[in-house]
């Protein structure tokens, strides 16, 4: 079910950072990082779902159309939630303390997010479409 874990614990590395998720659109996890259990990797999931739709339904008062949307940003007093479009149907949520940099994490999830969507796409199928 993990499979990609590696790949969100290489972003984990960075100074300052927690967690990371990686989830679908309709909040179904697909892999998390080593330091988050499976049980609130699958919460937080959830949660991150409900926050990029909300994000994408505020790309209005941009002047944007949702499929816009990009990244969201959420600050705490301890910290900040980083919410990334991971490829089609999937984010990815990193946490990180209040001391992160916060320039250094967003470039580091675009890199992220570019080696995830290689690993996220598959090629289609050559018999698809070809029933009888």
């Amino acid at each position: 079910m993990n499979k990609l874990g590696w790949m969100l614990d290489n972003a984990m590395t960075m100074p300052e950072t927690r967690h990371a998720i990686l989830l679908s659109a309709d909040g179904l996890l697909m892999a998390h990082s080593k330091d988050i259990s499976r049980d609130d990797a699958e919460r937080h999931a959830a949660a991150m779902s409900g926050l990029q739709a909300l994000a994408r339904n505020t790309a209005e008062f941009c002047g944007q159309t949702p499929d816009g949307w990009q990244q969201t940003v959420n600050e705490f007093p301890g910290g900040y939630v980083f919410l990334v479009a991971a490829g089609p149907g999937a984010y990815l949520a990193v946490s990180a303390t209040d001391r992160v940099d916060m320039e250094a994490v967003s470039f580091r999830l675009q890199e992220l997010v570019q080696r995830l969507g290689k690993e996220l796409t598959s090629p289609p199928r050559q018999d698809a479409g070809s029933r009888v």
